[in-house]
């Protein structure tokens, strides 16, 4: 087992992803030798330095290969300005990744499982739906819905955090089209910061996972198109095995919007009693969604 460091192109855009080998072995071998291979990126401003390697390692050991990456405009990968995100984008850097992914040796371009975390999650689910070529899904702790994700945010917000916010994406995008620097807003902060995400403890267990590419700032502008992100408006599309885990008590990803999507998809799901960071490692549920997810890898693909 091995990692490579590899590039790819999307959207004529440098990426930087880490190509991890299968374990010798593997039960997910097929006659020729090749094994699937899980491509996994993070959610909301996140870098494949932060809290994936772990997942990785994991799957790598049980014997599949696994392709995790950077968006555009993050940690390793190429893109101007630093910390934009669009949605449809990174949806494309999964499909670019896809088709990069199936091109390592020893890898079986035929199964190619999709696999995301957080805001991530919904885009795996939003970019399996209506595709046949795909061997599995794993979406955990999704974000499916910006609509419930902010009706789910308001309690911590108020009135005067949700008309901050939507001034800042507003005034952000202007700036853009203007060709000046973005405005930009915190990821993760202590309750009442302002930010992204401030739950309690919040800051603490993301600064735990953090990794030497990430920075705690997006483009404010995101907030205009994650109002309308709807994963879950496509979830009954998804043909492949998909597994949805759920964080009972998630302040950052409502958890039944992420059932109900995970319903339409007829998947299997898990469900954790923790909170949005709880799954990675060094927390108390990371075991447990590790192996929930080799064992459903391991009953579809094995």
């Amino acid at each position: 087992m091995s990692r490579r460091s590899v590039d790819f192109v999307s959207g004529g855009t440098r990426c930087a992803a880490w190509s991890f080998s299968a374990a010798a072995d593997s039960p997910f071998a097929g006659d020729d030798g090749a094994v699937p291979v899980v491509v996994m990126a993070h959610g909301f401003g996140g870098t494949k330095d932060s809290g994936l390697e772990p997942f990785a390692e994991r799957l790598a050991a049980a014997g599949l290969a696994v392709f995790a990456f950077d968006y555009r405009h993050y940690g390793d990968s190429d893109g101007e300005p630093r910390q934009h995100i669009s949605l449809t984008g990174q949806a494309d850097d999964y499909r670019a990744a896809m088709a990069a992914a199936a091109a390592q040796p020893g890898v079986d371009r035929s199964r190619v499982i999709l696999w995301g975390v957080s805001l991530a999650g919904g885009l795996v689910l939003e970019v399996a739906s209506g595709r046949d070529d795909l061997a599995a899904v794993i979406a955990m702790v999704p974000l499916v819905s910006g609509l419930a994700a902010g009706i789910h945010h308001y309690p911590q917000l108020g009135v005067a955090g949700v008309a901050k916010s939507t001034s800042r994406a507003v005034g952000s995008a202007l700036k853009s089209r203007l060709g000046r620097a973005p405005s930009m807003m915190t990821v993760v902060g202590p309750p009442g910061s302002g930010a992204a995400l401030s739950g309690p403890g919040y800051l603490e267990n993301y600064l735990a996972v953090a990794g030497p590419t990430w920075r705690n700032e997006v483009d404010a502008a995101i907030g205009l198109e994650l109002g309308s992100f709807r994963a879950d408006k496509s979830a009954h599309q998804i043909t492949a095995p998909t597994l949805v885990q759920i964080a009972d008590f998630d302040q950052a990803a409502p958890p039944y919007a992420a059932a109900k999507a995970a319903f339409a998809a007829r998947a299997q799901v898990r469900h954790y009693p923790c909170d949005h960071f709880d799954i990675f490692e060094g927390f108390d549920w990371f075991e447990q969604a590790v192996t929930h997810q080799i064992d459903f890898l391991t009953h579809h693909l094995a």
